[in-house]
C-alpha cells in the first residue's frame, strides 16, 4: 500500500492505494504548447475534486510550468501526481534549442524542484534502459513506443548513447523520495499503443526491471507503485495483472485503462471502463482515467468529468466483485430507493447526480412518481399497489 502525501503539499485528503483496499481513480489534466490556459486548467481540478476523483495529474507541457504546477497544487485538496522529465525536456529546448541537449542533472533538478513545491506522487521513467529498449528493437512493434516519457528517453539514449539517467541514477531518486516522502510511480515506458502490441517482449522485459527496481526502493524505504498498460484485449488482462503482481511482489499496479480496443475514438472512456473494471477486478490498485478526446485532442473540463465517471463507475464495478462492503451497501440502498420510486433519493446516491438530476427534470408533472419510459405500467408502481409482497424498508 502506498500513500501519496508529501509534508509540502498542505492541505491535502490523502489517500491509500494497494492492496485490499477500495480502487481508487486519477484524473490527468495539464497544458499543451498549443493550449496554456491555467483557469482552464483550474477549473479541471475543481471538476475532478466534485467529480470525486482520488488524485489528480498535472501532464503539463505548455506555458510557465513551474507557475501551473504551483497554482495546481496550491488549488488541490487531491493528492497531486507529475512527470518530472516534460519539464526537463521542455527546459532543455527553451534554453539550448534541443530537447535532447540535457543530462542528468537536469533530469534529477527537475525532480527535486516538483518535490520542494509538494508534488506527492511523481512517475519516473526509469524502466527503459538498454536491455528493454533492445527488446523492443527485436520486436518488430506495430505501434513502437507511445509513452511521451518513453520516447523522449529512448530518443535521448540513441542520441548520446548512453544509459537512461533515471535508471543509471535511481539511487539519487530515492534519496529525495525518501526525504520528500512522495511515491515513485514507476513508468510503463514501452507499454503497448495497440491491442497487437500487448503483452510483447519489449513490455515484460520492462516489468521484469521494473521489479527490479521495486525491490531497490523497497530496501531504502521508499513508497513506490507500478504503471501498466495501455491497450490490452480482455483476454489478457488478467494474465497481464498477474504477472505485475508476480514480478514486483505485489506493489501497487497503477493502470492506464487499459483500453480493449483500438477503434474507440470518441467513446474510449467506454473502452478504458471496460478494462479497468476486469483490471480491478483481477487485482490492479489504481485506474486512471481516459476522456473521450483521448487520440483526438486536449480534454476540456466535461470531458474531464466524463472521464472521471466513466473510470468511478469501472472501479465500484469491480468494488462489488471483490466484495468491499460500502460498495454493496450503495447499490442496496440505490435498489431500495427504486423500489420505492424515490426519486430524490436515486438522484442523491448516482454516481452522476448532476447529471441524473439533469435527466430526470425534464419529466412533465403527471409523471413525478414514475419514468417515462413505462409511465403507468412502471412495474414497481404495479408491484407496489395490487401484490402483497414483502416491503423494503423506506430511504426516505
Amino acid at each position: 500500500i502506498v500513500i501519496p502525501f508529501n509534508f509540502i503539499h498542505s492541505p491535502a485528503q490523502p489517500t491509500a492505494i494497494g492492496k485490499g483496499l477500495s480502487v481508487k481513480v486519477n484524473a490527468n489534466l495539464g497544458t499543451s504548447e498549443k493550449k496554456a490556459d491555467i483557469k482552464e486548467e483550474l477549473k479541471k481540478v475543481k471538476v475532478s475534486v466534485e467529480s470525486k476523483a482520488d488524485t489528480i495529474m498535472d501532464l503539463s507541457t505548455g506555458g510557465d510550468l513551474d507557475y501551473i504546477r504551483k497554482e495546481i497544487i496550491r488549488n488541490s485538496p487531491l493528492p497531486v501526481g507529475t512527470v518530472p522529465i516534460y519539464q526537463a525536456f521542455a527546459e532543455a529546448r527553451a534554453k539550448r534549442g534541443n530537447y535532447l541537449e540535457l543530462g542528468k542533472d537536469d533530469m534529477l533538478r527537475v525532480v527535486e524542484k516538483h518535490a520542494e513545491d509538494g508534488v506527492d506522487f511523481m512517475t519516473i521513467h526509469a524502466g527503459i534502459n538498454w536491455r528493454s529498449l533492445k527488446a523492443l528493437e527485436k520486436e518488430g512493434r506495430v505501434a513502437g513506443i507511445v509513452s511521451r516519457g518513453g520516447a523522449l528517453l529512448a530518443a535521448w539514449m540513441t542520441h548520446h548513447q548512453k544509459e537512461n539517467p533515471l535508471y543509471e541514477h535511481f539511487d539519487k531518486i530515492l534519496e529525495l523520495a525518501d526525504h520528500y516522502d512522495f511515491v515513485i510511480s514507476l513508468g510503463d515506458a514501452l507499454r503497448p499503443g495497440c491491442v497487437a502490441d500487448a503483452t510483447d517482449r519489449a513490455q515484460i522485459e520492462e516489468l521484469i526491471v521494473l521489479g527490479e527496481l521495486v525491490s531497490e526502493a523497497r530496501r531504502k524505504g521508499v513508497q513506490v507503485m507500478v504503471e501498466g498498460p495501455g491497450h490490452i484485449p480482455i483476454n489478457q488482462i488478467e494474465e497481464n495483472v498477474r504477472l505485475q503482481k508476480s514480478l514486483t511482489n505485489e506493489a501497487p499496479f497503477y493502470v492506464l485503462g487499459p483500453l480493449v480496443t483500438d477503434v474507440g475514438a470518441g467513446y474510449d472512456h467506454i473502452v478504458s471502463a471496460i478494462g479497468g473494471a476486469l483490471a480491478a477486478y483481477y487485482g490492479a490498485d489504481f485506474l486512471c482515467y481516459v476522456t473521450p478526446n483521448e487520440h483526438l485532442g486536449l480534454p476540456d473540463a466535461e470531458d474531464v468529468r466524463e472521464g472521471i465517471i466513466a473510470s468511478r463507475i469501472a472501479a465500484h464495478a469491480a468494488d462489488l466483485a471483490r466484495g468491499v462492503k460500502k460498495a454493496w451497501d450503495w447499490d442496496l440502498k440505490m435498489a431500495k430507493a427504486r423500489a420505492n420510486l424515490n426519486w430524490e433519493e436515486q438522484i442523491k446516491l448516482s454516481i452522476d447526480p448532476f447529471k441524473a438530476f439533469r435527466r430526470r427534470q425534464f419529466l412533465s408533472n403527471e409523471l413525478e412518481e414514475v419514468c417515462s419510459m413505462c409511465g403507468e405500467y412502471c412495474a414497481m408502481k404495479i408491484v407496489r399497489d395490487y401484490l402483497n409482497l414483502p416491503k423494503n424498508q423506506s430511504c426516505r
